[in-house]
Formats: structure tokens, sequence, C-alpha cells
């Protein structure tokens, strides 16, 4: 591959897990996924139900339904180099009471891997138990929640700490979406910890 090819593809070869379910935010899902391909890599669908999710366009009209490509219960962490959990009320708050979808992100802590959480996303951290002394942001109403589980929460547009990367709503992805793209050409993060 030609230099000019790696700065084009940075993430060529690498396959990124997108955990959602229905009632995702759709740009949260959509435009890290398109980051993700422009930047070489292959996105798959994670999701606690086979078949298609609906998302959402903000919390109350129904946006397009997206193909699932495999189930959380049938995902490994070890088959993929990072993930990105796409925010959406509803999503979130599925997904956070899902033992599976739990178990599958803390996996990505233990093995070190890179993980950029939007929006409502961090409700799903909390539950997998990794946001204990790490600092991140959130959607605001999640900030009493996070500081409750020991995060240190900030408002900014972006936060990255050791392979976490976190934004706050559909407003920050393009900040969001070019961390994210470089955490993943990082890889492994040593200090990423569950």
């Amino acid at each position: 591959m030609t230099e000019n090819a790696v700065q084009n593809a940075p993430l060529s070869g690498k396959t990124v897990a997108f955990l959602a379910t229905d009632g995702v935010e759709q740009v949260e899902l959509t435009s890290p996924w398109e980051a993700v391909i422009a930047a070489g890599a292959t996105p798959v669908l994670v999701s606690p139900k086979s078949g298609t999710i609906t998302a959402m366009k903000s919390d109350w009209e129904h946006g397009e339904s997206f193909e699932v490509n495999t189930t959380v219960k049938d995902a490994k962490a070890e088959d993929f180099h990072g993930l990105v959990m796409p925010g959406g009320t509803l999503n979130a708050d599925a997904l956070r009471i899902d033992t599976d979808a739990q178990a599958f992100v803390r996996a990505f802590f233990e093995q070190h891997k890179p993980v950029a959480a939007i929006c409502h996303a961090p409700w799903t951290l909390i539950e997998a138990g990794v946001v204990d002394g790490r600092r991140l942001t959130s959607y605001a109403s999640l900030e009493s929640d996070l500081k409750n589980a020991g995060a240190q929460w900030v408002d900014e547009e972006v936060v990255v700490d050791s392979g976490l990367t976190t934004s706050r709503t559909p407003d920050d992805l393009d900040a969001f979406n070019a961390k994210l793209v470089e955490e993943l050409g990082e890889g492994k993060h040593e200090d990423q910890t569950a």
C-alpha cells in the first residue's frame, strides 16, 4: 500500500462494531459509520435483536431502518478493533439493562480496545462498570449518573481518555468522528481497562 493510500485509509483492514438497537439516534449511527468507512474500515451493526432496528430523529420522529449484522449474544469483542456506541434515549435505555450488551462493552475495555460513546450511550458504560476514575462527557442529563458512578464528567465537545472517546450531542459529531478515527488508528491503549 502506498503512503498516500495509508493516509487516505488509515483504518484499512480494521473491523468496527457499532452497538445499537431500536431508538438509536440516526445521525449518531450514520455519521460515525460513514467516517469509519471513509477511513477504510468495515463497520458491523451489533444489536440485541436480529433483523432490523429502527432509528429515531431526536426522540420523537421515526427514522430509517438498518439491517443488523450480528446479535450481541453472538458477537465477540476479539473479532473487532474497536466499538462505537451511538446515543438516542430509547436505544441507550434498552442497552444499559441488557446483560449481553454490558458484557460485550466490558470486553472491549478488558482487551484495551478503543471505545467511542456519544450522547446517552455512556449509560451503558455505567452499567458495564467501566467509568470509575475515567474523564468523559455525555448528554448533559447524564452528568449526575456518571459522577455517581465515579467518572469525572466535563462539558466539552469531545473528550479522549486512554482510548475512550466521548461527546455530548449530534452537534459534536465532526470532532467525535475525527477522534474516533484517530483512536482506532492508534489501536490498543494499555490504560483502557475495565
